[in-house]
């Protein structure tokens, strides 16, 4: 049975007493596999997957290519966060002092379940585990250094929020992904927006990159990705699977002054705040 068929299954990971577990949802309660419940509210929740990287495709969603006036696209490309940039349900999102521009953007996980290479796209639903709402931060603050690779933008610490849990049994082709700030919708696109679909591209990468189980691509967001403040509550949801809150607050700018600082470009702010001239007639 592949992963969009039913029925609908989820699995959570929190910190009990000390260590992880994983647990089922079943209302406000969370159950453990020995049995015990502990209250949903009260749980300290951590990422449902273990991956060996989490990779990221540019601009997949049709409004935000439209968003940034660019041409329709031919094949995908990609990028990387690191591992460090995991963070869960509830997690707390770190602006530091001396940025300006942290953007949300609301995405869905595509979590790896048996190794994948050389998969065809018909195959691929046949190895994945399941799917998380996910967040793919980023301080836009960094948009004139790292020759598009995003390292510094996409990759702090904490920026790749992904749960509550990892759901299957969902056909993830009729979902939706909605941000919310403060309880207002941000953003809001179907999944049927894609340019590229999720087997696509995950035929793509592994017929060259081994996908290990827990691995984690993220599969791009719509229009409409701008920046966080302080104290704001950002939630992704996609329905039909889940919905990824946190939290933003301030923490200290780097103690040393080195290296590519935070700047306020005419590039920087037409990313951030989605400020995209058109472009010229060809």
């Amino acid at each position: 049975m592949s992963v969009i068929e039913g029925p609908r299954e989820e699995w959570r990971r929190i910190l009990f007493e000390g260590t992880p577990v994983w647990v089922r949802p079943e209302g406000d309660l969370l159950r453990l596999g020995d049995g015990r419940t502990t209250p949903e509210a009260d749980a300290i929740y951590l990422p449902p997957c273990d991956p060996t990287k989490i990779i990221c495709i540019h601009l997949n969603y049709e409004s935000r290519r439209v968003e940034f006036h660019a041409p329709p696209l031919t094949t995908p490309t990609y990028f990387q966060k690191p591992l460090t940039t995991l963070n869960s349900h509830r997690g707390k999102l770190n602006r530091p002092a001396d940025c300006q521009y942290l953007n949300y953007e609301g995405e869905i996980a595509a979590i790896v379940g048996k190794p994948m290479r050389n998969v065809a796209p018909a195959d691929v639903w046949d190895h994945l585990a399941g799917f998380a709402a996910a967040n793919d931060v980023g301080a836009q603050d960094f948009r004139d250094t790292d020759a598009g690779s995003m390292l510094r933008v996409k990759g702090q610490d904490g920026f790749c929020p992904i749960g509550p849990g990892i759901v299957r049994g969902v056909d993830i082709r009729q979902s939706r992904v909605r941000t919310y700030i403060n309880g207002k919708v941000v953003q809001d696109g179907p999944v049927a927006e894609m340019t590229f679909d999720i087997p696509y591209i995950m035929a793509d990468l592994c017929r060259h990159i081994t996908l290990l189980p827990g691995d984690v691509v993220l599969t791009g967001t719509p229009a409409n990705s701008r920046p966080m403040q302080p104290g704001d509550v950002v939630e992704v949801e996609v329905t039909g699977v889940g919905r990824v809150t946190n939290t933003v607050q301030e923490t200290p700018a780097p103690t040393h002054n080195v290296g590519h600082q935070p700047t306020d470009s005419e590039q920087v702010r037409r990313v951030a705040l989605g400020q995209f001239p058109p472009r010229a007639p060809a």
